[in-house]
């Protein structure tokens, strides 16, 4: 019997648990065991759709910086301009930042947090 098989029997817990399970389960999603809360993340998210927008603000009014994935909009660059309008709109009026990495990535900064875009000459 495992420690935690002999420690739930002797504490009256009978249930088998399955911790492969547990850690998958949906309640474990966001923890990270690894390391410990940090007030702020640095997050991968896509842009597909608009639908994303609301994602896109929820992240930022929680102080985390995001590196936007727009390569899969590559195909349709109307509606690609438009949603990046759209973004550097609600940026600019939470003071936030937006830097351009490359062709298919984009940076976005929370409220008071500024990109240095050029190095000032030497």
């Amino acid at each position: 019997m495992s420690l935690f098989g002999k420690l739930g029997k002797d504490l009256g817990v009978s249930k088998e648990i399955n911790i492969e399970d547990y850690m998958n389960s949906q309640e474990m999603e966001n923890v990270d065991v690894l390391n410990e809360p940090a007030d702020f993340y640095v997050k991968p998210l896509n842009l597909e759709s608009e639908d994303d927008l609301a994602a896109i603000e929820d992240e930022l009014n929680k102080k985390n910086i995001l590196l936007l994935d727009i390569s899969s909009m590559s195909a349709r660059p109307k509606t690609l301009k438009d949603l990046v309008d759209k973004i550097k709109d609600y940026v600019n009026k939470i003071d936030g930042d937006v830097g351009r990495i490359d062709t298919g990535k984009i940076i976005i900064t929370p409220a008071k947090v500024k990109i240095i875009k050029k190095k000032k000459p030497q």
